[in-house]
């Protein structure tokens, strides 16, 4: 008799085991299915102009986190491309600078939208852009500006960059700019403008005239509260996540997060370690110096830390982009053989933020965003070819299609019909 129950009980486990396996498989081909009926949308990707010449492009799988190859193997439709330029002297000398930097990435997303892979990629203006540009089976570009201090102080300049497809415009980053005080104040209590200058008031109106989204992921919190009070469009934060979840000053606090409900805007979730888990990312940063300083050697690079990236210099940080994202892959390898190797920050940890900006702000207020080739990528999300792993985290965790499809794009795209709209009717 207890022969027969043993067998009975063995054969249960088995029936057991098979059903959990077809159940983690159902999961994936209901993951897939969504992942590919879906548009995604990444709000932040940094570039190098170097990546954007005959010889050496996206159309190529460069060891850059984007690039057209990569898109495709993740199933990744969106990408905005940054024109990203860092924070300097508020002098005509320094915008002058600013400007040219800025002024040469913007040829460079036109230079691969129109010359050097037209047949692949297009850049977007628009929501129906974006949907008719994928419906065609290409991949879709999109521009946001990252620090507004290249415009100097001609308000001009804003109509400039839209004319040449800028959809979003921050108006700071790393240092308080002619506009707007950083988030990075909070080091030292040390502000310039009280939040934002008359210039940045003046700005925004000027971008609600325009049509273009507010990104508020790098102002300070007070020149973010006072955005929203004058804004009479939504706004967005292009790559920020959950404070409560994790206490750094270029995350949103739940204040904030409500606020943004209210005005209709979107907040987009960022794949950036130390924004996800300041704790667990510290300590596996710390384990794998020494790695990353070991192949940064190997391959004759200069390694810097993701978090001093608003610190480098402009030469500097074209090293890092160019090399971050090789040094980083080779250094998990080598991590993930050693026993004793701290976890790393991964797509869980970054679908955590999602749940909570869920539940604080409701579904249509929360996105997604990477910061790859700036400092972004996670372990289960390093580079684009991953995507789908983002979204194999939402089905596990019960998102629906519909709400997948908000949380991926929906979401922004909305908001930026919105300024739009509110923008064609000035």
């Amino acid at each position: 008799m207890k022969h027969f129950i043993c067998i009975f009980g063995l054969l249960a486990i088995i029936s057991c085991t098979e059903k959990v396996k077809k159940t983690e498989e159902s999961l994936e081909a209901k993951a897939r299915r969504i992942h590919e009926q879906t548009i995604t949308v990444d709000t932040h990707n940094d570039i190098n102009i170097n990546n954007f010449t005959d010889s050496i492009n996206y159309t190529q799988r460069l060891k850059t986190q984007i690039n057209l190859p990569k898109m495709q193997e993740g199933g990744l439709d969106v990408s905005w491309l940054i024109v990203y330029t860092g924070q300097d002297t508020l002098t005509a000398e320094g915008y002058s600078k600013a400007e040219e930097n800025a002024l040469a990435k913007f040829k460079a997303i036109h230079r691969l939208c129109e010359e050097i892979a037209p047949d692949k990629i297009e850049l977007a203006f628009t929501s129906d852009d974006v949907r008719r540009i994928d419906s065609i089976g290409k991949k879709v570009a999109m521009i946001g500006v990252e620090n507004a201090y290249p415009m100097g102080e001609d308000l001009s300049n804003f109509k400039r960059y839209y004319d040449l497809g800028a959809r979003y415009i921050s108006l700071a980053h790393n240092g308080h700019s002619q506009f707007s005080d950083s988030n990075t104040g909070e080091k030292d209590s040390v502000w310039l403008n009280d939040g934002l200058s008359d210039l940045g008031k003046t700005a925004v109106k000027e971008m609600n005239r325009l049509g273009i989204m507010i990104d508020v992921s790098h102002p300070s919190k007070k020149s973010m509260l006072q955005t929203i009070e004058l804004s009479e469009a939504p706004i967005i934060a292009s790559h920020s996540s959950a404070r409560a979840l994790c206490d750094h000053s270029r995350n949103l606090d739940d204040e904030q997060l409500k606020l943004i409900k209210e005005n209709g805007g979107v907040v987009q979730t960022v794949a950036f370690g130390a924004y996800l888990n300041t704790k667990k990312d510290s300590i596996r940063s710390e384990y794998m110096q020494v790695i990353y300083k070991e192949v940064a050697d190997s391959l004759n690079a200069v390694w810097h830390n993701p978090s001093d990236f608003g610190s480098l210099t402009d030469e500097q940080k074209e090293d890092f982009i160019e090399n971050y994202p090789v040094i980083l892959k080779i250094s998990n390898t080598v991590a993930a053989k050693r026993k004793d190797a701290p976890p790393a920050v991964n797509v869980s940890d970054f679908v955590d933020h999602i749940d909570y900006m869920v539940d604080v702000m409701g579904i249509d207020h929360v996105g997604i965003s990477s910061d790859f080739d700036g400092g972004g990528g996670i372990e289960g999300w390093s580079d684009a070819s991953e995507t789908f792993n983002v979204t194999l985290e939402l089905v596990k965790r019960g998102y629906t299609e519909e709400e997948i499809a908000k949380i991926w794009g929906g979401n922004l795209l909305r908001v930026l019909d919105e300024v739009q709209d509110f923008a064609s009717k000035e």
